[in-house]
């Protein structure tokens, strides 16, 4: 059963990109498509996946996901990006990023996670160009 609050809706309406919302293995699963990756990474765009555990947003979510797989443009490695995994029958790039421990029950949403997953593609390449 897809369930997310009015305020994660709008905060999914605000990026302006095309998304959706399924439900599957006890997760809300929202792809974001066309999600700049930003300057320094190949493709310039791929979807997101936020695997949104029961209990979200009182519970953390855990990593992202993102087909088709980033790589940075200078051909460095990313870190924590080496693995694939299938979820909602299609090959994902696994970003193994945990935010549980900065999670704030009652504060963070899914307009934060957002921009957390935002931080990551830029802490990527800080210093890299």
């Amino acid at each position: 059963m897809v369930m997310l609050r009015p305020a994660d809706r709008d905060a999914l309406k605000r990026t302006g990109l095309p998304f959706k919302v399924s439900f599957a293995n006890g997760f809300n699963m929202v792809q974001i498509a066309e999600y700049p990756t930003g300057p320094g990474f190949v493709p310039n765009k791929v979807t997101i996946l936020l695997r949104l555990p029961p209990g979200f947003p009182d519970v953390a979510p855990d990593m992202f996901w993102v087909d088709p797989p980033v790589r940075l443009a200078s051909g460095a490695a990313i870190a924590g990006t080496h693995y694939m995994e299938t979820h909602l029958d299609r090959q994902w790039q696994r970003w193994s990023r945990h935010v549980i421990a900065n999670w704030r029950p009652g504060i963070d949403n899914l307009s934060t996670y957002l921009a957390y997953v935002r931080r990551c593609f830029d802490q990527e390449t800080r210093g890299r160009r």
